[in-house]
């Protein structure tokens, strides 16, 4: 018998049991208290949106673009490699970027 087979005659089985088919009351009163849960949720939502301003713009933009133009957002600080060994030794780096004296290894 194949797995397609099985679940074919299970699911064409008739209801069993006396039971079959009726709900507890403990579950309408769990749909009901998530049905009010979400109705709750959904106010509390819209009355937070409600107070949100129309435009997060600020009125008077003077203050941003003040603070703005002393930024030169196009010069990064970055740290240049040494060329060659003999640079590398003459400024006290290695290639790894620890600190070394001249001479030594």
């Amino acid at each position: 018998m194949t797995l397609g087979t099985l679940a074919i005659e299970v699911l064409a089985q008739a209801p069993a049991g006396p039971e079959f088919g009726k709900a507890s009351p403990l579950g309408l009163a769990l749909v009901l208290l998530l049905l009010v849960a979400i109705v709750l949720l959904i106010w509390n939502m819209n009355k937070r949106l409600s107070n949100l301003p129309e435009t997060f713009e600020p009125e008077s933009p003077e203050a941003d673009q003040a603070a703005d133009e002393g930024t030169d957002r196009g010069a990064a600080v970055a740290d240049a490699a040494p060329a060659d060994e003999s640079t590398a030794q003459a400024n006290g780096t290695e290639e790894n970027g620890r600190h070394t004296t001249p001479g030594t290894n």
